[in-house]
């Protein structure tokens, strides 16, 4: 009310306006004073008598400070004087300090889902986002999920306070079991610390600051060309000189590896380098073991390199939760330092609760103590501390031995359909006898495949059949359904034949 109140003194003092004063004044009191009709202060009047009576009635106000202002302001014999008085910020109506921002593009993968939202056609498909989606075409609520959901919400135990800073600390535990196995010799010696994050972004975020403000090596990441995009700003604006190595060949559509190798080899020692854990994105395509093992020792042997994982699809990629985590336990298992970031948007599905974590594996257990001490410190003025909902879920999953097996059920039964997309898109290919070898898709793994399709080829198809993806040709297996293979299908072939890569 006091608020009102002196914003209604200072309309009488600026603009002079009578009516103001009127609806100034029934703002300030009720009672006799309220009651006053518009008409009995009105008419003939000037503003400096209404103005004195407006001041004589607030005399009975008891608020002092309102009417010492009430006072000050009606003592003013110069109805202009006021006016000269006024500093008009630049902020003002008509003078935005923003005015020279300028319009930004729309994400590259995100602003695919704009398009295919303002698409009017019935035969619009979405290849873009990274989502998982039913035959039907329908997102998918898993049915552990609901099973989760339904058990939380029976506890009446539960509330709504905030989280510690680095989240529920059961999550914390379980996630790192589940990237790094519940017989981790890390684990069993304290030498892992995991917090609770925003998905796979704020982890990496999180990671990427925390390198930043306390990594004793150089202050640089290297990350794979091509690589998810956000990588590309996620780690410059947290203080990262950002690198790119060599990791897709587009003449054999599978992986680098001797480029890798030089280009890990011609970094400086002690760099950071980020690792696809799995299904890699966009270009689906992963190291065999043997070359695992290669770009393994010149991390930790040749170059003491500080790997990175960025685990966003574990069981998603080959249906097991063990296989698609090896390459981050064999990491781990060496002894060395690493990161791991972890989402379950894709795994649980839980893409809008925003549920990851952060897992810093060091060599000494007293460094863990003070590494997490340190992590607060670069979470709290972030985002203080982390949404519960989410995490709760996913704990609650990871921790029931019964919904920890029908999630890999689910999640197997996820990776097995997205296969079965590959399978179902070569073969109608092949028998549309479409220009080109297209066994990269069954090689490839995971959500992605990294088509080869150029950008005047997805233009076409986007604009001919309202398939919708990304730029650089990479298609979301996910978003398919064997109702909708024969149309990309039919796409693919007109591109390819129409326009050569």
């Amino acid at each position: 009310m006091q608020e009102c109140c002196l914003y209604g003194i200072l309309e009488v003092k600026v603009t002079h306006n009578c009516s103001l004063v009127l609806a100034a004044k029934a703002k300030l009191y009720s009672g006799e004073a309220a009651r006053t009709s518009e008409e009995s202060v009105t008419g003939s009047m000037s503003p400096k008598p209404m103005a004195r009576q407006f001041c004589t009635k607030m005399e009975g106000v008891h608020n002092r400070r309102l009417a010492c202002l009430a006072r000050h302001l009606c003592l003013d014999e110069n109805p202009h004087a006021g006016l000269s008085s006024i500093v008009f910020s630049p902020t003002s109506a008509g003078n935005s300090s923003f005015a020279h921002v300028k319009q930004a593009p729309e994400d590259p993968i995100l602003g695919v889902t704009v398009a295919y939202n303002k698409d009017p056609s019935p035969m619009k498909v979405n290849l873009g986002v990274g989502a998982y989606r039913t035959e039907e075409g329908k997102p998918l609520v898993l049915n552990v999920v609901r099973k989760a959901e339904e058990q939380l919400l029976a506890d009446k135990s539960r509330n709504k306070e905030y989280l510690p800073i680095t989240g529920i600390a059961q999550f914390n535990k379980l996630s790192a079991e589940l990237i790094l196995g519940s017989d981790s010799p890390a684990i069993a010696q304290k030498r892992v610390v995991t917090s609770q994050c925003l998905s796979g972004t704020g982890s990496l975020r999180v990671g990427g600051e925390f390198i930043s403000h306390h990594y004793a090596g150089p202050k640089i990441i290297y990350v794979p060309a091509p690589t998810w995009g956000n990588h590309l700003k996620i780690f410059p604006l947290a203080g990262l000189e950002t690198r790119t190595y060599r990791y897709y060949n587009p003449k054999t559509r599978g992986l680098d590896y001797q480029g890798m190798i030089e280009d890990l080899r011609a970094a400086p020692s002690g760099a950071v380098v980020l690792l696809h854990a799995c299904a890699h994105n966009p270009t689906g395509v992963d190291p065999t073991r043997d070359e695992w093992e290669g770009i393994r020792d010149v991390i930790r042997n040749e170059k003491q390199l500080l790997p990175f994982f960025d685990s966003a699809y574990q069981g998603f990629a080959s249906g097991s939760l063990d296989t698609d985590a090896w390459a981050v336990r064999r990491f781990v298992n060496d002894g060395g330092e690493t990161f791991i970031a972890q989402s379950y948007a894709k795994n649980m599905g839980l893409y809008g609760e925003r549920v990851g974590a952060l897992s810093i594996v060091v060599t000494d257990p007293a460094v863990a103590v003070r590494v997490e001490s340190q992590l607060k410190l670069v979470i709290r003025p972030m985002y203080s501390n982390p949404p519960a909902y989410g995490a709760a879920i996913a704990a609650t999953i990871l921790s029931n031995k019964a919904l920890f097996e029908e999630w890999k059920v689910e999640l197997k039964a996820m990776a097995e359909r997205i296969i079965s997309m590959r399978h179902q898109l070569f073969d109608a290919l092949a028998a549309r006898k479409t220009p080109g070898n297209w066994t990269h898709i069954l090689d490839q793994i995971g959500m992605f495949t990294f088509s080869g399709l150029n950008k005047q080829q997805v233009e076409y198809m986007t604009r001919e059949y309202h398939i919708y993806m990304t730029l650089d040709g990479r298609i979301s297996m996910a978003g398919l359904s064997s109702r909708t293979v024969p149309q990309l299908a039919d796409a693919i072939h007109s591109a390819v034949t129409k326009f050569s890569s």
